[in-house]
């Protein structure tokens, strides 16, 4: 079985970024894996700016562990 998280290396920030959305969404799906109980929820966080801010912060968590895995992508001297 291959990981599906193989690094935490990314190339640039953009990249990086986008590696800590799909940590959160994977996240997500092993919480809860019933993608029609997922759905179902959708509409109540969708509208609701606590639940919102929220996901942000957790793709915020996850962007700056990601980040410092890279170095913050800064050539080190």
């Amino acid at each position: 079985m291959s990981s599906w998280l193989p690094t935490l290396t990314t190339a640039t920030p953009e990249e990086g970024y986008d590696l800590a959305v799909k940590l959160a969404r994977v996240a997500i799906k092993l919480t809860q894996p019933d993608a029609e109980a997922r759905d179902r929820m959708r509409p109540e966080y969708a509208e609701d700016a606590d639940a919102l801010i929220a996901v942000s912060q957790v793709v915020a968590t996850h962007f700056a562990t990601v980040a410092a895995a890279n170095g913050y992508w800064r050539d080190t001297p």
